[in-house]
């Protein structure tokens, strides 16, 4: 069993950043694909940022590209999520999410998720 915990959510002021945690727990190990989603109200969880087995790759949804970066640190079972030049329409409910196997934004193919941190950009 996997258990991930997010940490980081918060207010904070357009054109701010903030930095994301997520730390992995129990049966987890570089071969895994991390990923985060997020979920603003009242609309579908969708895909953010992913991150490869070893690193080399990640993938980013075109709403995010070029303001956050994920990343990974193996020997922490950590992965991260920096957010910069926040936008109000970037709030939402941040999941992370594990897989094992190659690197997709398919929601539907990751198999464990964390509780979610709030993310709260005011305009």
């Amino acid at each position: 069993q996997v258990q991930l915990v997010e940490s980081g959510g918060a207010l904070v002021q357009a054109g701010g950043s903030l930095r994301l945690s997520c730390a992995a727990s129990g049966r987890t190990d570089s071969s895994y694909t991390m990923g985060w989603f997020r979920q603003a109200p009242g609309k579908d969880r969708e895909f953010v940022a992913a991150i490869s087995q070893s690193g080399a790759s990640s993938s980013y949804a075109d709403a995010v590209k070029g303001r956050f970066i994920i990343s990974r640190d193996d020997a922490k079972n950590m992965v991260y999520l920096q957010m910069n030049s926040l936008k109000p329409w970037d709030t939402a409910v941040y999941y992370c999410a594990q897989r094992r196997g190659y690197l997709t934004t398919g929601r539907l193919l990751y198999d464990y998720w964390g509780q979610g941190t709030q993310v709260t950009v005011s305009s």
